[in-house]
């Protein structure tokens, strides 16, 4: 049984680590504050402020700096305006330099009793053989550039807590998503299904996969931050909880 405080943590604190160990992602860590950079991913993606807790008085001093860094480099970025953030007008403060927000919701449910979510035909775990399927749905459904995916998913697979699925029909890839799992909890990101065919059960295929896969190496408990435009509701359906509401500023 999770405690709310542990339910939590597992579901705002936690992901916050699920980012991979790329050659130029850059970590920013300091007391209050956690931040990524990844030149050589210029159209989203692993260029986000995770968490910030600002001081009143520097705070739109380090909000500029932060920034700066990605618009320099010509990268879209996010920035990440969950519990525990800071201070109390942070989203007013970076609307006025141009972001704009994205409402969201931290989910969560058991990986337990998932069998009846969607039909897993055609979903698999992805591997060598099949990284550049992988790599095509999400550089089509993300608009991103191919080239630079492929180097990054070829380096998620090498790390075991990383976990790609893609999915077919009529054995053409159409869809895709990925879990990152710690020890207690498996958090479900960056689903795309094509929309060519979508309605066709597919994201529900995909949360059916990774529930399963997480159930089997012992992890109870499955999370995820999820768009209150797209995702939100039917993750909802599919008896995710919502655990707390936040705004992602996009840059």
């Amino acid at each position: 049984m999770v405690s709310a405080i542990e339910l939590l943590e597992e579901v705002i604190v936690v992901p916050r680590w699920s980012f991979p160990t790329l050659p130029d992602l850059q970590v920013i860590e300091r007391p209050g504050w956690l931040q990524i950079v990844t030149p050589s991913i210029t159209t989203g993606g692993l260029n986000e402020v995770i968490y910030s807790l600002l001081d009143e008085r520097t705070a739109d001093a380090t909000i500029d700096s932060a920034i700066a860094i990605y618009r320099d480099l010509g990268l879209k970025f996010r920035w990440n305006a969950g519990p525990g953030s800071g201070p109390a007008d942070l989203g007013d403060r970076l609307e006025l330099r141009g972001l704009v927000p994205n409402p969201g919701r931290g989910m969560a449910r058991s990986t337990d009793g998932g069998d009846d979510v969607g039909d897993v035909d055609g979903v698999i775990e992805v591997d060598d053989q099949t990284l550049h399927d992988y790599t095509h749905v999400m550089a089509t459904g993300w608009g991103a550039d191919p080239a630079a995916l492929r180097s990054l998913h070829r380096h998620l697979l090498s790390e075991p807590r990383q976990c790609l699925f893609v999915s077919y029909c009529a054995g053409e890839p159409v869809a895709a998503a990925s879990y990152v799992a710690f020890a207690r909890s498996a958090f479900m990101m960056g689903a795309v299904v094509l929309p060519d065919v979508r309605g066709r059960g597919l994201y529900r295929a995909l949360v059916q996969a990774r529930l399963t896969h997480a159930r089997s190496r012992g992890i109870g408990l499955a999370t995820t931050h999820a768009s209150e435009a797209t995702s939100a509701p039917i993750l909802e359906e599919l008896g995710f909880e919502t655990v707390c509401r936040f705004q992602m500023y996009v840059g």
